[in-house]
């Protein structure tokens, strides 16, 4: 392969690792709670310089750019905004902090607090999975008795208090994207202290996705892309033209 069919190949797969993030953002940018994703695309050197054959800013003919490498998905955390809707039982985490969930025996983390109260009054995700108090075990909301939540996250009924579990991780790097808008984390998470968290109710946090900056971002994203593939396309027909050349002369 040629040296200038390696780079635009190498930048076409990363400007298409782009595309599907940038997709998928689109795709969930009505989907509460969600976080959107970051293609991170790093320039190269080239391959000899890699290899240690050179050195970087030899100024020889090796000494060229390696064009660019999709590096990784990194999750943008930033909080999205908060939406009124009036329903009791919808939840929003003002600063820092995720719900804990549980799903098949294990613990989760979301900022998703679109929840129901099933039959049985089991506080629940959208999805169907309980939503875990301070203290390991489901929250439980008694039928046809009032109710009401605490700035602190702390569930009052009939003389009880359930604290909702708030935490987070100890690093924001130790979390690792489980569907759209649930998380495990890597570390042990730190559970937040009644006086440092804020849970407003009848709001939700909507999606952290710009519709139209993510749309710039995909026309750029495609642009990029089939810039690459024409120069693929034109280097082949390059080699082609040569090899027939080659062939006609011997």
């Amino acid at each position: 392969m040629s040296y200038g069919l390696y780079i635009s190949a190498e930048e076409a797969h990363a400007q298409n690792q782009r595309m599907q993030a940038i997709a998928n953002n689109l795709a969930n940018m009505n989907t509460t709670g969600f976080k959107r994703q970051l293609a991170v695309l790093q320039a190269r050197h080239a391959e000899s310089i890699e290899s240690g054959e050179e050195q970087a800013g030899s100024g020889s003919i090796n000494d060229l750019g390696g064009g660019v490498l999709f590096k990784q998905i990194l999750n943008q955390l930033t909080a999205g905004v908060v939406k009124k809707t009036d329903v009791p039982t919808d939840m929003a985490i003002i600063g820092d902090g995720y719900f804990e969930i549980i799903r098949d025996g294990q613990k989760f983390l979301t900022r998703a607090g679109n929840f129901i109260c099933n039959n049985d009054g089991t506080l629940q995700t959208a999805d169907g999975y309980d939503v875990l108090s301070a203290d390991g075990g489901p929250v439980q909301i008694l039928p046809n008795q009032p109710w009401f939540v605490t700035r602190d996250g702390t569930i009052s009924q009939a003389g009880n208090q359930v604290p909702l579990s708030v935490v987070k991780p100890q690093e924001p790097g130790d979390l690792v994207r489980i569907g759209q808008n649930m998380f495990s984390s890597l570390s042990q998470v730190i559970p937040i202290g009644p006086s440092e968290r804020q849970v407003v109710v009848g709001h939700l946090e909507q999606s952290s996705v710009e519709p139209t900056t993510k749309m710039m971002e995909m026309i750029e994203t495609s642009r990029a892309f089939e810039a690459n593939v024409r120069m693929i396309q034109n280097q082949d027909h390059a080699v082609e033209s040569l090899i027939n050349r080659l062939l006609r002369t011997s």
